[in-house]
């Protein structure tokens, strides 16, 4: 059976980690999340954005790389919580956008982080889950993580409009996108049955209409 590098990407609060844990355990793959508990910079950053926000994205893109090697090398079919492309075209360029990240400090990112990708494995498939963003702010609210207290639907929105410019010239390795916004794979089986017979088929090369 051939070894799969699954990544799962998508806004915030849109289910990656959950289905991660869910593909992991159905599929008896090994799983990779987002460091968050032990991240050194975290709290600071929600502290001062324009102080950390460099910090933050060198720590994450470190954090990945690592991700990435040990899921490519380990000889198992492997998921992931977050794609390492995300990032770059996503969160770094939001912190940009925003003025947390100044153009000096996102432009030595964009060189470190071109030169890290360089020398990745590519995956065999990106999931992208995929919510209306007023969705995404009831699930934030119904989550109720306080580091998430200050995400507000337009950044949730702009994250969103990024999301789509990024993917629609993505060509790292084949995308499978998923609405989540109807689909409740955490608490109906048969929904995660066909996000499990959706990403197979996607892997072996075969048609799948997306959802």
């Amino acid at each position: 059976m051939a070894n799969y590098m699954t990544v799962v990407a998508g806004n915030i609060g849109v289910g990656k980690t959950s289905l991660t844990e869910r593909i992991g355990s159905r599929l008896g793959w090994r799983t990779g999340y987002e460091s968050v508990a032990d991240n050194p910079y975290l709290a600071d950053f929600y502290d001062d954005m324009r102080v950390w926000s460099f910090h933050l994205q060198v720590f994450f893109l470190g954090h990945r790389a690592d991700q990435y090697l040990e899921a490519a090398h380990n000889g198992r079919s492997a998921i992931l919580d977050r794609s390492i492309y995300e990032d770059f075209y996503i969160f770094a360029r939001a912190l940009h956008h925003m003025g947390n990240l100044t153009e000096r400090d996102y432009l030595a990112y964009r060189r470190l982080y071109e030169l890290v990708v360089k020398s990745m494995p590519r995956p065999n498939l990106l999931v992208y889950l995929k919510a209306p963003a007023d969705v995404l702010m009831e699930r934030i609210r119904r989550r109720a993580r306080g580091m998430e207290s200050g995400i507000t639907l337009d950044y949730l929105s702009l994250l969103d409009s990024f999301y789509d410019e990024w993917l629609s010239a993505f060509d790292m390795c084949p995308v499978l996108t998923i609405q989540t916004d109807d689909l409740d794979y955490v608490h109906q089986p048969n929904h995660l049955d066909i996000v499990v017979e959706r990403i197979q088929n996607k892997l072996s090369g075969k048609e799948v209409v997306e959802f």
